[in-house]
């Protein structure tokens, strides 16, 4: 298992729609688990193949205070809430930086998981929020794409990176 760079904004392979996995064999598996050990080493809640470099459609989420991880393959948002909300939000491909982004308040995915069983996953709050931006993360959309402006995106202190809302 290994620690990934995570690559910044500027890097093609945020802005491109990721490879469906065709096979979940042991590259996937140890990439499952290199992108694991990433998350936490950045204290992430989620994170897509995408943004370590990988153009495939790979993600792994984890809640605060939650134990188990949750890996999505293949993520397609199969049903949202009528209602959405401003939610603040920041990226671990942007450190620094935060913006405020309407999501839907409650999402419906379906995946499979690293032993390839077709999964749904149901969130609300910050899991619907951390199931939008991953899944935009292998379809090649980050979170600024969603602003008005650039102007609207806020400089965060380094300190505060934690209560940022980097995804």
């Amino acid at each position: 298992m290994a620690i990934m760079p995570v690559v910044k904004m500027d890097n093609p392979v945020l802005h491109q729609k990721a490879k469906k996995v065709r096979k979940i064999d042991g590259s996937i598996q140890k990439l499952i688990d290199d992108m694991i050990d990433t998350m936490h080493d950045i204290e992430g809640v989620g994170l897509a193949a995408p943004q370590v470099g990988v153009p495939l459609q790979v993600v792994v989420i984890q809640m605060p205070d939650e134990e188990d991880v949750i890996t999505l393959i293949n993520p397609e948002i199969v049903k949202t809430s009528e209602e959405s909300e401003e939610m603040t939000e920041g990226c671990l491909s942007l450190p620094g930086y935060r913006g405020d982004v309407k999501r839907f308040t409650s999402i419906t995915v379906k995946a499979r998981d690293r032993e390839g069983k077709p999964i749904r996953i149901k969130g609300e709050g910050l899991m619907a929020q951390a199931l939008q931006h991953e899944v935009d993360h292998v379809n090649g959309i980050v979170f600024v794409d969603h602003l008005e402006s650039m102007d609207k995106l806020e400089k965060t202190e380094a300190e505060d990176e934690e209560e940022s809302g980097s995804i």
